[in-house]
């Protein structure tokens, strides 16, 4: 986040496009990770890109930071950007347009541990079960993630 600090020093609130990286990460009972954010949604463990990284590294590093957790194997869900995805940050005025790839992942080891600056807790749901107060953008990309399963299990 430090790169986008920075960059609002220069241009204020001014929209940017901003690339980052979300995963969904899988238990053994095929529950998907969310985060209950500090902001009052739920949504999936992931933010910004830093300079020098690469998509894959923001998950992992993300992940690490908001959850405890070290992920394994990465696979791509599919990257979302465009008009849909312009944000307009209500506490700041601060204008985005997001470039999110989304992963999923079934191999996550080590405790959660909730990091207080950004969740207020961190639970594993049913994707049939999903709590109220997911945010549309992250239901989306439950979304992708299911149509993409039963895409694959269509042509198996």
């Amino acid at each position: 986040m430090e790169y986008v600090k920075e960059l609002r020093k220069i241009v204020g609130t001014r929209p940017l496009i901003l690339p980052g990286a979300v995963v969904l990460i899988f238990n053994h009972n095929n529950e998907v990770l969310l985060q209950h954010r500090t902001d009052g949604g739920w949504g999936l463990p992931g933010g910004l890109m830093e300079l020098g990284e690469s998509l894959e590294d923001t998950a992992r590093r993300e992940v690490k930071e908001e959850t405890g957790l070290t992920i394994g194997g990465l696979q791509l869900v599919n990257i979302f950007s465009g008009p849909d995805y312009y944000f307009k940050v209500p506490s700041n005025g601060d204008e985005l347009y997001s470039v999110t790839a989304v992963y999923f992942t079934r191999e996550a080891n080590g405790e959660l541990i909730i990091n207080r600056d950004e969740s207020v807790d961190l639970e594993y749901y049913s994707l049939d079960d999903l709590p109220e107060g997911l945010i549309d953008e992250y239901r989306g990309y439950i979304k992708a993630y299911i149509e993409k399963s039963l895409t694959v299990e269509r042509q198996s």
